[in-house]
C-alpha cells in the first residue's frame, strides 16, 4: 500500500474597503488580525477527510451600516473549487467554510457561495470569525508542501 504524506497552507491576505455615510463620518473598522489555514499530514489513504481552522478578527466603533467579509478563490478559478499547488504543479482540492460541519463554502456570496454578513457590528467589541478548511479524503497527489494564497476582504 503506498501512502502519500503531503502537507498545505493557506496564506490570508486581508484588505478592507470602506464606504462612510454622512452621518457615520465618526466610523471606523479595522482588522485585528488573520489566522491561516495549516493543514498537516494529509495521507491520501486516509478514508476521512484532513479538516483545521484559522479566523479573521476585526473591531468597529459607531459603524452604522452593514459589513461584508469575502474570501477570494486563491488560485482557482471559482471559490467552489479551490485547489492548493505543490510540487510539479500537481493540485490538492480543498475549500473553506463559514460553518463548523462545512456545508456554506465561503466565497462572496456568489455563484453558490456564502459571505459573512450582511450584518451591523458591535460596537467596540472585537470580534473573531472562525473560518474552516477541509482537504476532501482519497486524493492521490505527490507528496510535498502545496500552498494557496486567499484574499480576504472586508468592507464597511
Amino acid at each position: 500500500m503506498n501512502q502519500t504524506g503531503s502537507g498545505g497552507a493557506i496564506a490570508m491576505l486581508a484588505t478592507g474597503l470602506c464606504a462612510l455615510l454622512p452621518a457615520a463620518a465618526g466610523a471606523s473598522c479595522r482588522f485585528q488580525g488573520v489566522v491561516g489555514l495549516s493543514f498537516v499530514n494529509y495521507l491520501s489513504t486516509a478514508g476521512a477527510p484532513l479538516d483545521t481552522q484559522g479566523s479573521v478578527s476585526y473591531r468597529c466603533d459607531a459603524q452604522l451600516t452593514p459589513i461584508t467579509i469575502d474570501l477570494s478563490a486563491g488560485g482557482a478559478s471559482s471559490a467552489l473549487s479551490r485547489r492548493m499547488v505543490g510540487p510539479s504543479s500537481a493540485t490538492l482540492a480543498y475549500n473553506l467554510y463559514l460553518d463548523a460541519a462545512r456545508l456554506l463554502v465561503w466565497g462572496n456570496g456568489l455563484s453558490g457561495t456564502s459571505r459573512y454578513g450582511p450584518l451591523l457590528p458591535v460596537n467596540a467589541v472585537d470580534v473573531t470569525v472562525p473560518i474552516y478548511g477541509r482537504i476532501p479524503a482519497g486524493q492521490a497527489v505527490p507528496a510535498g508542501s502545496y500552498s494557496d494564497t486567499v484574499v480576504v476582504t472586508f468592507t464597511f
